[in-house]
């Protein structure tokens, strides 16, 4: 496995490196990639993924992350990825955001937590998000604030006539395409170990939107989410991880419809197609045991998890949570970096659905 793994893997700063050991050794992998949802069926593409560090950074700096992704999937979908995370020198500052490109095809039931199967409706539609975020170690060695912009348009929707009168999507605000843009303040705790796959730490993320027609976009409506998530270590060895996430999605104004909170996909909620639900707001958690099997590559884990989407806060019933659970395997891919290839089966109500791909759920 580790002839595989070097024949695509490149070493930017190999000789610098080789001159001076206390430099991070930077990695550029870059390989053929094949992944499976029920959102996207099988995909096939490229893959890519960078690691580093700035010159001067030592252990206190955790590696920077910048993957990369293009597939098509046998959905006629096509979709460009990157989702990254940049620590500079001591972690002064934190850069984090996505960039994404996608033609995708997606089923839609209707708004609210009770929309009926018979309902589905699929549509088509391009996406261009671009969202950067600037954030500033304060306070505390793990704490950092900022902000950012983010700027999401959605064109080109089209869905078969008939089944578009049958659900009646023209009555939805910003169904038919919407521009969101405008200005994040965010607040990031991050004390993991390994951003790619964390043994112990905390994230706690939390941001807030504001969005307007003034700055280019189509409807006014602010944004509040956040993202909590804990590991522990359950023995010295490192090989038994607890994991715990609370996912939170609220809206306000005049929200469009591709901004309204999703419920289900291949990171919380597994078992519910993405977007099953959807409504202005989403509450959502999870856990996860993580077993690692001694100096083999492989593993497995088991989570639970339940979540909601209502159209008022005061709406959220614990009794109403619909529950998820499933179970999975790991194949390591990298050692170093702690990178698993996944394999997952999740349940819902009434649906159950298989995940194939990169990097753990969250």
């Amino acid at each position: 496995m580790e002839k595989i793994a070097e024949f695509f893997t490149f070493y930017p700063n190999k000789k610098a490196h080789q001159k001076d050991s206390t430099l991070y050794l930077q990695k550029f992998i870059a390989a053929p990639v094949m992944t499976y949802s029920p959102e996207t069926n099988l995909a096939i593409g490229t893959g890519a993924k960078y690691l580093f560090k700035f010159n001067g950074s030592g252990e206190e700096t955790r590696a920077s992350n910048i993957p990369m992704s293009i597939r098509y999937t046998l959905n006629n979908q096509f979709i460009f990825y990157s989702g990254f995370e940049v620590f500079t020198n001591q972690e002064k500052w934190v850069i984090e955001g996505n960039l994404l490109f996608q033609n995708y095809p997606r089923l839609f039931y209707g708004i609210g937590r009770d929309s009926p199967k018979e309902n589905e409706l699929e549509y088509n539609y391009y996406q261009f998000l671009f969202e950067p975020i600037f954030l500033k170690q304060m306070f505390a060695k793990y704490l950092f604030i900022g902000a950012g912009i983010r700027y999401n348009t959605i064109s080109n929707v089209a869905f078969e006539e008939e089944d578009a009168i049958a659900v009646g999507p023209d009555n939805i605000t910003g169904f038919n395409g919407s521009t969101s843009s405008g200005v994040e303040a965010a607040i990031l705790y991050d004390s993991r170990n390994n951003i790619l796959n964390a043994e112990n730490g905390w994230y706690i993320e939390a941001t807030y939107g504001v969005y307007g027609k003034a700055l280019g976009g189509t409807h006014a409506f602010q944004l509040t989410r956040f993202d909590v998530r804990h590991f522990l270590g359950l023995s010295e060895s490192g090989q038994d991880i607890l994991g715990f996430q609370l996912l939170g999605s609220f809206s306000s104004g005049d929200v469009p419809f591709n901004e309204l909170a999703l419920l289900g996909g291949n990171e919380i909620m597994r078992g519910y197609r993405e977007g099953r639900y959807v409504d202005r707001h989403l509450m959502a958690g999870q856990m996860e045991y993580r077993r690692s099997f001694g100096d083999s590559r492989w593993g497995a884990v088991a989570f639970v998890g339940a979540g909601d989407v209502a159209n008022t806060v005061s709406n959220f019933k614990l009794s109403n949570f619909r529950p998820n659970y499933g179970a999975g395997i790991r194949f390591k891919l990298d050692k170093t970096e702690n990178l698993n290839l996944r394999f997952d089966y999740g349940f819902g109500q009434s649906s159950n659905y298989f995940y194939f791909t990169i990097a753990e759920a969250f």
